[in-house]
């Protein structure tokens, strides 16, 4: 018997982290698994050790990805109507962050745009064609408030704040084309200010408070909860403060 589409269910809310192997990323994860907490009938986490993997060095592992959470939307009557990519590099192996350009290095600089630019591009690519084409739905990602050019007032950390800064450009410009498909869609840039994860603890200066990223996820969920349609495309910090490019 045909189901009438007035009568039909409504679509269950979807959730999906990628980077959730990280400590904000984990801490979101958690928060949204709340139940009845932030409107969402189920959260997916997806990182570079779940099954499926996502490796941003490897886009079949985006696009077998994104399959996978539109066949889980399919099998369960969902819809994806939040993406948040918490994924990030700032030091590690391939380097660390320069503070004079005599410190410029290729391979650190590769490594940071692939993890910070190229990867959440590659996510946008592949994941916001499942978000859906009515009714609000958000994508955020996490950039940071050194990717802001007009806010540079110290210099240094010339890679992270490029990558970051290409980021922004990735959102801003994946906004415009995400509200032609659905005007009440959202895509920002989040800054989450500083977290205490691995990311940021070495460079933590003495007497900054470190925010436990239990208390940064919430802050995050709390501003994206609360974004209207008109500030799709900015970059906002976890006050819910529109920053400068």
């Amino acid at each position: 018997m045909n189901v009438n589409a007035s009568t039909a269910a409504p679509a269950k809310p979807l959730a999906l982290v990628i980077g959730a192997g990280g400590g904000l990323g984990a801490a979101l994860v958690q928060a949204l698994s709340i139940p009845g907490e932030h409107g969402i009938d189920r959260v997916l986490a997806l990182g570079r050790s779940t099954q499926p993997a996502i490796d941003y060095s490897d886009e079949a592992s985006l696009e077998n990805a994104a399959a996978w959470v539109a066949a889980q939307c399919d099998a369960e009557g969902a819809e994806l109507r939040l993406l948040i990519v918490a994924s990030g590099f700032l030091h590690g192996a391939a380097g660390q962050p320069e503070r004079s350009w005599a410190q410029l290095d290729a391979e650190y600089l590769s490594e940071v745009f692939r993890i910070n630019a190229i990867g959440p591009a590659l996510v946008m690519k592949h994941f916001l064609p499942l978000l859906p084409r009515q009714g609000r739905c958000v994508a955020g990602f996490v950039s940071a408030k050194v990717g802001s050019i007009g806010d540079n007032a110290l210099g240094g950390w010339y890679g992270y704040r490029a990558a970051k800064a290409a980021l922004n450009q990735l959102v801003k410009t994946a906004a415009i084309e995400l509200k032609r498909r659905n005007p009440q869609a959202l895509c920002v840039a989040l800054h989450p200010g500083t977290v205490d994860t691995a990311l940021s603890k070495p460079f933590a200066k003495a007497g900054l408070k470190l925010r436990p990223p239990e208390v940064a996820a919430k802050e995050l969920l709390a501003v994206l909860a609360g974004l209207e349609p008109q500030q799709s495309g900015t970059l906002v910090d976890y006050q819910g403060n529109t920053l400068p490019w």
